[in-house]
């Protein structure tokens, strides 16, 4: 797992950010140099583009205009965190990548994955993780685990929502992407984790 990227992705509530963090754990204790990023983040200019895209005052951010936020975050931390860390043959995990843009910007928002893709590949030297695990979870499960006020994001309604979960099991189809069940409870899905990364 030295020198390799994974990602974690999946719809809101999902757990993915626990999940990461608890990857994170497991792998140092196999002994595997481990950082992790948060997507968008990860970089002082990054948290910034953050705090613009899932603020809910900004209500008239066009699906364009987030396709490029998401990309410029997405080009600064890979620059600044990513490649170097690749580099020096640590393991990277990322909490969202390029797949989130495509099943809500791409997918649910109309814009096309095929142009997100596009304009990623003219943007970053490396585009796809060596394995994205996605983490399905149904509308009910991702709302009982939301425990704080939704985000801009979060706010587009069940409608929107799933549509990016379809989008996301659009995109599992592809190579190294493993779909896995992301309800239940979070040792049970640490497990499936773990599972995935085992077969990879």
């Amino acid at each position: 797992m030295q020198g390799k990227f994974i990602v974690l992705d999946g719809p809101d509530g999902c757990g993915k950010t626990t999940q990461v963090q608890l990857l994170s754990q497991w792998l140092r204790r196999q002994g595997v140099e481990t950082v992790s990023f948060r997507e968008p983040g990860g970089t002082v200019i990054g948290e910034k583009i953050r705090q613009i895209l899932l603020n809910p005052e900004h209500i008239t951010m066009n699906t364009a205009t987030e396709v490029l936020l998401y990309m410029s975050a997405r080009a600064q931390v890979w620059v600044e965190k990513i490649s170097p860390a690749l580099e020096a043959n640590k393991c990277v995990l990322l909490d969202r990548w390029l797949s989130s843009t495509c099943a809500y910007q791409g997918y649910a928002g109309g814009f096309g994955i095929d142009n997100v893709i596009r304009i990623t590949e003219g943007s970053l030297a490396r585009i796809w993780p060596d394995l994205t695990i996605i983490m399905d979870v149904d509308m009910e499960t991702s709302t009982k685990r939301m425990k704080r006020q939704p985000d801009r994001m979060e706010k587009k309604g069940s409608y929107y929502h799933n549509k990016v979960r379809q989008g996301f099991i659009e995109l599992a189809r592809r190579p190294n992407f493993e779909l896995i069940d992301g309800s239940g409870d979070i040792q049970q899905v640490h497990k499936r984790v773990i599972q995935a990364i085992e077969r990879y």
